[in-house]
């Protein structure tokens, strides 16, 4: 329990740190995209190289990719049916502000220290299925609804999706996995060592990214968008752990990668479909503080040190 608590805690003040640093002027507000490239195109590979070394498939993590998309599909959907007595426009924006899972940059470092190789082989498959939907898919949904006048092409989306490095560097080691193909050593070792700066430069860029305008106007829609998406998560975990044919290592992973908060894109995608940014930025800076109370919870109760 103290180890668990320790590393959540750690976590929690490199969020504040990454804050702290920006309030203070040692970073200026767009400093975090930088760090978000270092993460995103060499990090988070590094670490998803990392953790699938040595590891033999299991054909059933294949499944895992489905459920990833289809819990963003499910979540989409109850978007659109929430919205239905609204204007098009509020239910292109419960579409997008119910579903998306920030994998890489939260979830990934949690399960990168408490879950070890099959906990990061297990985040990049669910994490392949939400890019799907995360990186296009929903946003094309949600257009579409809002009648933006934007043309969403299948090979735009599937341009976009490839173009991201962890969904090719997920694809790619995949692929190596099924194949029994192996890096040398020496490129394992490297990649380790790059690797285990993802945890830090990854919460140093949520603190960084972090705002937390409480306006009391937007407190009941955000209300709205967090009950409804974490008690969808709830049950999304409940399912998988208690009803599912995997084995106990994978159930853990699926029943915490659920809890992980909105994804960087939704207020940018927002944004595009002539949504409320305010809200859509203040509900994505809560689900962070959250899904960090949520899922230390969890590795508590399910005794994972």
């Amino acid at each position: 329990m103290t180890v668990v608590l320790f590393k959540a805690l750690t976590f929690v003040f490199i969020i504040i740190l990454g804050y702290a640093l920006k309030k203070i002027g040692f970073f200026s507000p767009t400093d975090y995209r930088i760090i978000s490239k270092i993460v995103l195109n060499i990090t988070l590979p590094a670490a998803v190289i990392t953790g699938f070394a040595n590891f033999d498939m299991n054909m059933s993590l294949i499944f895992v990719v489905l459920l990833g998309f289809l819990c963003n599909v499910i979540m989409v959907s109850l978007g659109f049916w929430a919205g239905t007595k609204n204007s098009c426009d509020t239910r292109a924006f419960y579409m997008l502000n119910f579903s998306g899972y920030n994998i890489g940059c939260f979830v990934m470092p949690f399960v990168q220290n408490f879950l070890g190789p099959l906990g990061v082989v297990t985040t990049c498959m669910f994490d392949s299925g939400n890019s799907i939907m995360c990186t296009g898919g929903t946003y094309a949904a949600a257009a579409s609804v809002a009648k933006v006048d934007e043309k969403n092409t299948i090979g735009g989306l599937v341009k976009k999706l490839f173009s991201s490095v962890p969904f090719d560097i997920y694809l790619l080691m995949l692929v190596f996995s099924l194949l029994e193909i192996h890096f040398p050593t020496a490129i394992l070792n490297f990649c380790s060592l790059i690797a285990g700066a993802n945890s830090f430069l990854a919460m140093l860029m949520i603190g960084m990214m972090f705002e937390l305008d409480l306006e009391p106007k937007y407190l009941k829609q955000v209300a709205v968008i967090l009950v409804t998406r974490y008690l969808l998560s709830a049950s999304f975990a409940w399912i998988f752990y208690f009803y599912t044919p995997f084995s106990l290592e994978i159930r853990q992973v699926l029943a915490i990668v659920v809890f992980a908060p909105l994804s960087a894109l939704v207020p940018i995608f927002t944004e595009k479909c002539k949504g409320n940014t305010a809200v859509s930025s203040l509900a994505n800076s809560l689900s962070i503080l959250l899904s960090i109370i949520i899922i230390t919870t969890l590795l508590l109760v399910m005794k994972i040190e």
